[in-house]
């Protein structure tokens, strides 16, 4: 990697491919530009149209191509696998219900969804949701949520997460500090909260530091603006957030990760590539650019923001290099799994692990 080059700073990017089952010419350019730690992939870059075994063999083609244009080794292949309409995969995936309907058996389904996801050489999970379920009028959590108190949360997630990562899959705890009080889709517009920080070390901060303390290694930051507490940033941009109360309060030293910052929350605030020198700034790692929602090309003119940040001496080189090392210790974690067929007993014994969902899977991604 030249030390000039966008791959030099490709490890604080996980990027969203465009959406087809085979790798597309643009994307496999960005991959081999980019070299980015990680990918996600959406319902889009599976082929819905074939048994099994047919989606299969496309998705392991997927798969390959993938790790051939990134050309790097612990490459992170992520996916969104919460249960309910948050599902990207064709049958015989099993389609567990939403978080809340299995949360007594949050480990079982923890398990069934870690070993299918292996399976499908993801090694990386954004999962579990560790928002309550606090406002009936939340449009885009509700019954993601395991439940509506922080103790509900608490004993369902950590639970999932282990079971989860045992089967090779890396938890991401999501979304910090606490989504389930909002009432506008962050993927349409950006939510306003009016709670105090001590408001949210009451409640919504309380199942982020069990996960913390539990040893969860990767976090996500929501795209929510609480003027009490930060005025100037929403949570992703925020050092007050992430630095001052997620490491240094929470103590948390795993990685960072932002959603998505295509979402609607996001308008205006990345539409200047200085916007990544600034998240990573305030202490997070790992900036999301999927093309579902922007184009992720994007993360061409991100990651050379970057670069002249840090040479121009607007970027601390060591607050990158830190960075740099707790990425390093994730990928280090991340499993090769490999594409591979289970048994058709495998799928009878899931289907009992927990609720299960039959509706349409979410239908834009």
């Amino acid at each position: 990697m030249g030390a000039n080059s966008i791959d030099a700073v490709g490890d604080h990017f996980i990027v969203g491919l465009r959406p087809t089952p085979s790798l597309d010419d643009r994307d496999r350019a960005l991959l081999q530009d980019l070299k980015p730690a990680g990918v996600i992939l959406f319902k889009s870059n599976f082929r819905h149209d074939l048994p099994y075994q047919g989606w299969l063999d496309s998705h392991r083609r997927l798969i390959e191509d993938i790790r051939a244009a990134a050309g790097r080794e612990n490459l992170l292949i992520a996916v969104d696998h919460e249960g309910g309409r948050v599902c990207r995969t064709p049958a015989p995936i099993t389609r567990f219900s939403y978080a809340a309907r299995w949360a007594g058996e949050s480990a079982a389904v923890g398990a069934a969804m870690g070993r299918e996801l292996a399976s499908l050489g993801f090694n990386l999970n954004f999962a579990p949701v560790l928002d309550i379920h606090t406002n009936p009028l939340n449009p885009v959590i509700g019954a993601r949520s395991f439940g509506s108190t922080h103790e509900a949360v608490i004993a369902a997630a950590l639970p999932f997460m282990r079971a989860m990562q045992a089967e090779g899959v890396i938890a991401c705890g999501k979304h910090f500090p606490g989504h389930g009080d909002t009432s506008v889709d962050s993927h349409l517009g950006l939510p306003t909260q009016g709670s105090d920080l001590d408001a949210l070390r009451t409640r919504e901060l309380a199942p982020f530091a069990a996960a913390v303390a539990a040893g969860i290694p990767m976090i996500m930051t929501s795209h929510i603006l609480y003027p009490n507490i930060d005025a100037d940033a929403p949570v992703t941009l925020s050092r007050r957030f992430v630095t001052s109360i997620l490491r240094d309060e929470l103590g948390f030293g795993g990685v960072t990760v932002s959603d998505d910052i295509g979402m609607g929350a996001m308008k205006g605030f990345f539409d200047s590539p200085e916007a990544a020198a600034r998240f990573l700034a305030a202490g997070c790692d790992m900036l999301m650019v999927c093309a579902h929602f922007t184009e992720a090309d994007r993360a061409r003119g991100f990651a050379k923001a970057i670069l002249d940040a840090t040479a121009a001496g607007r970027l601390d080189p060591a607050l990158l290099a830190r960075s740099k090392t707790r990425i390093a210790a994730l990928r280090e974690r991340a499993a090769p799994n490999e594409v591979r067929a289970l048994p058709g007993s495998v799928f009878e014994a899931h289907a009992r692990a927990g609720a299960l969902y039959s509706a349409q899977t979410v239908e834009v991604v």
